[in-house]
C-alpha cells in the first residue's frame, strides 16, 4: 500500500456514495444485533403511524362533537349509540391510553435504538483496534496520536451508533409521513395531491449538499484530530511548556484549530440550515393552496368541516416528519461518510507481513546483514550497502553520530521496517522468509526510554512471558536488581506505576524494562541506548542488570557513552549509513585518523575538561 494511503488526514472518502457496497460490508456488525434492530424497526412502525391517528380523529370529533347534535345514533347489534355522548365519553380514556402507548413505544424504540447501536459499535472498534495493532511502526511514523485516535474510536459511533439511531428515525418519520398522506387522502384526495406534491418539492434541497457533507465531515475529522494531538503533546510536555514558557503559543495553537472547526460547522450549518427556511416557505405555499381551494369544497358541500380540520391538522403534521426525514438523509449521509472512512482502515494492509509458507525459527546461529540498503523516505538513504556478519553469543556494538544508522540497523531485525535492497540472515535464511511472531520472539528489547503501561510493576515485566512462574519472576526481579527497590515499596511488585510509569525513577524504570527483557529469555537481546539517560548512581545499578541480561545471548549495543562498551566483542562504527570501521575496542582505538579514535578522544576529552 501507497504511502499516502496510510496518512489518515489525507482520506477522501471515496466509497462515501456507495451505499450498497458500505452496507454490505456492514452487514456482518449489523447481523450480530439483527433480531433487535427489526424489533426496533417494527415498533417504530405503530409509533410513527400514531400521529395519523391523531389527525384523523378530529374527523368525527369535529363532525359529531363540535358541530352534530344529541340525536345522531348508529345502531350496532341491535344496540342504539348516542355518537356525541359515546365521544365525549370515549375521547378522554382515549388520549390516556395513547399516551400510554406512545410513551412505552419510544421508550422501547430508544432502549433498542442504544442496544443496538452501543453493540456495533463495540464490535466494531474491538476489530478497528486489532487492525490497529496490526499495522507497521511506519503506520505510527506518518500518523499523529489524534488523527488516530479520531479515525479508529469517533468513525466508528458515527458509523454505527449513528446508523441504528437515523434508521429508527428515518422508519418512524417515514410511517408517520404515510400515516398522515392516508389521512389526507381520506379526507380528499384533490387536496392530498396538492399537499403531497408540495411536500415532494420541499425535499430537494436536501439532495444538492451531499458533497459539501462529505468534504466538511473529512476536513472536521482532520481538524478534532489535531485538536486531540495538541493536548495529547500538552499533556505529556507539560514541563518542556512550563520550563520554556510555552503556555501563549499552545493557546494560540488551539485556538487557532477551535476556530477551524468553528468554521467548518458554520460553514455546514449555512448550507443544511437554509433547508428548513426553504422548507417551511414552500410547505406554507402548499397550506395556502389548500385552504383556499378547501373553502370551495367546504361551501359546496363535497367535504365536511370536520374532514377539512382534519385534513389541514393532518398537513400541519406532514411538515414534521417531511423536515425530519430531509434532515435524517443529511445525517445518513455524514453516517455514509464515517462508515467509508471506517473500511479505508480495515482495508490498510500491513507490509510487513507472513508469507504463506513461513518458516519456524527455532535456533539463533549467525545474524547476516547483506549489502542492506534502506530509506525511510524515498531518495534519502539511510544505510547503504551495509555488511555485517554477527555470530551467535557475540556482543556487538554499534556507534557513530546520531543519524547515522544505528537505531535502523536494529529495528530491522525484527522487521518494524524491510530492507529496501538486500536481505538480512538468520541461520543463512531470510529473517522475510520466518514467521514474525516466531522472530520476535526471539528478541528481547532495551530502550533509551521504556514504556511502562498503566497497571502493576508485575504487570509490566509478566509482559515478557505471560505464563512465567513465581520462580522465573523472582528470578528476573534478582537479575534486574529490582528487589531492594520493591522491598521499600508499600505495595511491593504491586505497585501502580501511573502512566507510562511516571512514578518512576529513570533508573527504576529501566530496571522493570530490564527484568521484562530477563523474563522473556529471547537469545537475541538489542539495547538502543539502555543507559544514556540515567545519572552515574543509576547507571551502575542499570549496568550490573544489563551485564545479567546479556549473559549467553547474541546481543546489539548501541551507545553514545563508548566507556560502556569496552567489553563488546566487536564494534561496528557507522557513519552516513556506512560501516566504516569493524573491530574490537584495542583493535579500532589503534587506528591512526581512525573514526573509532576521532569520537572516543573527542568524548573522553570532552569529560576531561568538564
Amino acid at each position: 500500500m501507497e504511502d499516502s494511503l496510510l496518512k489518515l488526514k489525507d482520506t477522501k472518502s471515496k466509497a462515501a456514495f456507495q451505499y450498497g457496497n458500505l452496507l454490505r460490508k456492514m452487514f456482518p456488525y449489523i447481523k450480530k444485533v439483527l433480531p433487535r434492530t427489526i424489533l426496533l424497526l417494527m415498533l417504530a412502525v405503530p409509533l410513527g403511524l400514531l400521529d395519523g391517528v391523531v389527525a384523523f380523529a378530529l374527523r368525527p370529533y369535529m363532525d359529531f362533537v363540535v358541530n352534530g347534535n344529541e340525536t345522531q345514533v348508529y345502531e350496532i347489534f341491535g344496540h342504539k349509540i348516542f355518537i356525541q355522548a359515546f365521544l365525549i365519553k370515549f375521547i378522554p380514556v382515549a388520549i390516556v391510553i395513547f399516551a400510554l402507548l406512545q410513551g412505552l413505544l419510544k421508550y422501547f424504540c430508544n432502549y433498542l435504538s442504544e442496544w443496538s447501536g452501543n453493540k456495533m459499535s463495540n464490535n466494531l472498534k474491538s476489530d478497528l483496534f486489532k487492525k490497529f495493532t496490526s499495522l507497521d511502526t511506519k503506520f505510527y511514523d506518518i500518523n499523529t496520536s489524534g488523527i488516530v485516535l479520531s479515525r479508529f474510536l469517533t468513525d466508528p459511533d458515527q458509523a454505527s451508533k449513528k446508523l441504528i439511531e437515523t434508521l429508527k428515525v428515518f422508519i418512524l418519520s417515514a410511517f408517520e409521513l404515510v400515516a398522515l398522506v392516508i389521512v389526507l387522502l381520506v379526507n380528499s384526495w384533490k387536496l392530498a395531491i396538492i399537499g403531497v406534491g408540495v411536500m415532494g418539492i420541499a425535499m430537494i434541497p436536501v439532495t444538492l449538499i451531499r458533497k459539501h457533507i462529505k468534504k466538511v465531515s473529512n476536513q472536521t475529522m482532520v481538524v478534532t484530530g489535531n485538536m486531540t494531538t495538541n493536548f495529547n503533546e500538552s499533556f505529556a510536555g507539560n514541563k518542556i511548556i512550563t520550563a520554556y514558557n510555552l503556555q501563549d503559543k499552545q493557546n494560540d495553537k488551539f485556538d487557532n484549530q477551535v476556530k477551524q472547526q468553528f468554521d467548518l460547522a458554520i460553514s455546514l450549518t449555512k448550507r443544511v440550515g437554509w433547508m428548513s427556511p426553504i422548507m417551511y416557505a414552500i410547505c406554507s405555499v402548499g397550506i395556502a393552496i389548500v385552504m383556499y381551494y378547501g373553502n370551495g369544497l367546504i361551501l359546496s358541500g363535497e367535504m365536511s368541516a370536520g374532514s377539512f380540520a382534519s385534513f389541514v391538522t393532518s398537513l400541519l403534521l406532514l411538515y414534521k416528519p417531511t423536515k425530519t426525514l430531509g434532515l435524517t438523509l443529511t445525517n445518513l449521509q455524514n453516517t455514509f461518510v464515517a462508515m467509508a472512512r471506517v473500511f479505508e482502515l480495515f482495508d490498510l494492509i500491513p507490509t510487513i507481513k507472513n508469507k504463506p509458507d513461513a518458516k519456524k525459527l527455532e535456533k539463533i546461529g549467525n545474524i547476516e546483514f547483506n549489502n542492506v540498503y534502506f530509506e525511510y523516505e524515498a531518495g534519502i538513504p539511510v544505510l547503504k550497502n551495509f555488511n555485517l556478519s554477527v555470530k551467535s553469543n557475540e556482543t556487538i556494538a554499534l556507534v557513530g553520530n546520531s543519524g547515522g544508522g544505528k537505531s535502523t540497523v536494529v529495528n530491522l531485525i525484527p522487521r518494524f521496517y524491510d530492507v529496501n535492497t538486500g536481505s538480512i540472515s538468520i541461520n543463512g535464511i531470510d529473517i522475510r522468509d520466518y514467521d514474525i511472531v516466531d522472530l520476535r520472539n526471539n528478541i528481547s528489547f532495551v530502550f533509551q526510554d521504556n514504556y511502562l503501561f498503566s497497571g502493576t510493576i508485575r504487570e509490566n515485566i509478566l509482559m515478557g512471558k505471560a505464563n512465567a512462574t513465581d520462580a522465573e519472576l523472582a528470578e528476573a526481579i534478582k537479575l534486574s536488581h529490582l528487589d531492594e527497590f520493591l522491598g521499600s515499596l508499600p505495595e511491593g511488585i504491586d505497585t501502580i506505576v501511573g502512566e507510562r510509569g511516571a512514578s518512576l525513577s529513570g533508573g527504576q524504570r529501566q530496571r522493570v524494562a530490564i527484568a521484562r527483557a530477563i523474563i522473556k529469555n529471547a537469545p537475541i537481546v538489542i539495547l538502543d541506548e539502555a543507559t544514556s539517560a540515567l545519572d552515574n548512581e543509576s547507571e551502575a545499578i542499570v549496568q550490573k542488570a544489563l551485564d545479567n541480561l546479556m549473559q549467553n545471548r547474541t546481543v546489539f549495543v548501541i551507545a553514545h557513552r563508548l566507556s560502556t562498551i569496552h567489553n563488546a566483542d566487536r564494534i561496528a562504527v557507522l557513519n552516513e549509513g556506512e560501516l566504516v570501521e569493524l573491530g574490537s575496542h584495542n583493535e579500532l582505538i589503534k587506528i591512526e585518523n581512525g573514526r573509532y579514535k576521532y569520537l572516543y578522544d573527542m568524548q573522553f576529552g570532552t569529560e576531561l575538561v568538564k
